[in-house]
């Protein structure tokens, strides 16, 4: 069986510290077993590698996170990347056709989909692999896991089986996403499943549903015609059509963690970040990212989170709703990780002649490297507050060190390697000042140094 992780989408229900390019599986929240904050993808991860499946997985995510996939995870693990975010039938199309064509996987073996995301007892992978002698027993198309609900929840879909079953599987009769709470009540009485978000499959059923609609089946092909695939969710474009499924109770510990309210219960500390929690507060979390501190005093069942795209102040209880009140709300994301660091944007302003000034602050790690690059419409202005490093402009390497100032013109290529922990203020200028203003020409120091010259001057 091999197993294809889904890591996509945009984060609002964990707003302000999750984002349009910073969703929730990146957040380091987490307990982990040497007492230090982790991620979910982070603890997803370490479970594939318990139970040695790491090395049969591949991820499947967008271009906005792969920086955040490799800080977390390192270069080693295989990533199909979507060229443009079309929802999950189209990723896990893209992951199948690399599978086929590029790992030369035969189309009788059995894939497993599963989000990134899910809160679990390590068994619960063991579990899936055992859809895969299920399937091949009942000849059933799809193998789906479902968690033996433990109160009626209104937040999950559920499966609802065939009656008469038996006590290792059940056959799918049908699905219902989120009921109300009367409805949930009803679905339990009928051993109703929690939905836990989990498909294996043939490999040959979903290639020949690409044949079907007239699509390639090789990767690269596939990935040239993107933008064709239907923007629909797998759940719409397959499950739903398949007349065969059936699902493995699963009786372990299971959570979606996907609002601030569950976050909670399994975060390492009631405090992250600078801020003081008073004795009488009860029930009550600060995450704060910013370097000023935060304060509850005399509260109860809340949360406080801060970062630089805002300030969260809420009821435990009403947090499952911030996805609502920032629906109208659009602001670019204002801190990123990146394979080599993070970015952290201080200030931003638009002018009547429709220049803009954006300032940055950013951190590149030890040993890494910005990419060598240019950019077409803005100037850049840096000043190093921190640290050693070599710096490349059109061509030409020069050390660089805490208290230089390096101009970088539109159009001209640049990069920089940390020689130890380096920041330094951008202050970019210039007309639309987005991300996507960027040419990339080579991603490796290695390439760079290979194509540049290295000069021994300070700069001035």
């Amino acid at each position: 069986m091999r197993f294809v992780l889904l890591s996509g989408g945009s984060g609002k229900r964990l707003w302000p510290l999750s984002n349009d390019n910073r969703s929730k599986q990146f957040l380091k929240l987490l307990r982990s077993d040497s007492y230090k904050e982790q991620s979910m993808l982070q603890r997803v991860w370490n479970q594939l590698r318990e139970v040695g499946y790491d090395d049969q997985t591949i991820v499947a995510t967008s271009n906005s996170q792969v920086d955040m996939i490799i800080n977390q995870l390192g270069r080693n693990v295989p990533l199909i990347i979507e060229p443009e975010r079309r929802d999950t039938f189209p990723a896990i199309a893209l992951a199948a056709a690399y599978l086929y064509s590029i790992q030369k996987i035969s189309l009788n073996e059995k894939i497993a989909v599963m989000p990134v995301d899910p809160y679990v007892e390590t068994p619960f992978f063991q579990k899936i692999s055992d859809l895969e002698p299920i399937m091949d027993e009942t000849g059933a198309e799809l193998g789906l896991i479902g968690v033996k609900p433990t109160f009626p929840s209104s937040k999950y879909g559920y499966i609802i089986p065939l009656k008469n079953q038996n006590d290792e599987y059940v056959n799918v009769s049908h699905f219902q996403e989120k009921p109300t709470e009367e409805e949930a009540k009803e679905l339990l009485s009928k051993n109703a499943l929690w939905n836990a978000g989990v498909f294996a499959f043939k490999l040959g059923t979903l290639i020949d549903i690409l044949l079907e609609k007239g699509l390639p089946i090789q990767y690269n092909e596939l990935l040239n015609r993107y933008s064709e695939l239907p923007k629909i969710s797998f759940d719409y474009e397959v499950v739903e059509k398949l007349e065969h499924i059936v699902a493995l109770p699963y009786k372990g510990y299971w959570k979606d963690l996907g609002t601030w309210n569950t976050l909670t219960d399994e975060m390492a500390t009631n405090l992250l970040g600078k801020g003081m929690i008073s004795p009488d507060s009860e029930n009550t979390h600060i995450v704060n990212e910013l370097d000023i501190p935060v304060a509850a005093l005399g509260v109860k069942d809340m949360v406080i989170a801060a970062s630089p795209d805002g300030i969260l102040v809420t009821e435990k209880s009403a947090s499952p709703r911030i996805k609502e009140l920032l629906k109208d709300f659009d602001q670019r994301p204002m801190f990123e990780e990146r394979r080599w660091g993070w970015y952290h944007v201080i200030d931003h302003a638009s002018y009547e002649d429709g220049q803009e000034m954006l300032t940055k602050r950013i951190s590149v790690l030890p040993g890494k490297n910005l990419s060598y690059q240019y950019h077409e419409t803005r100037n850049e202005v840096w000043t190093v507050i921190k640290g050693e490093g070599e710096f490349v402009l059109d061509d030409k390497i020069i050390p660089i060190k805490a208290g230089d100032v390096l101009r970088v013109p539109a159009r001209a290529k640049h990069s920089v390697k940390a020689l130890t922990a380096l920041e330094f203020i951008e202050v970019q200028t210039g007309r639309n000042l987005v991300e996507d203003d960027k040419i990339r020409l080579f991603e490796s120091w290695e390439e760079i140094e290979a194509h540049c010259e290295f000069v021994k001057l300070q700069v001035k």
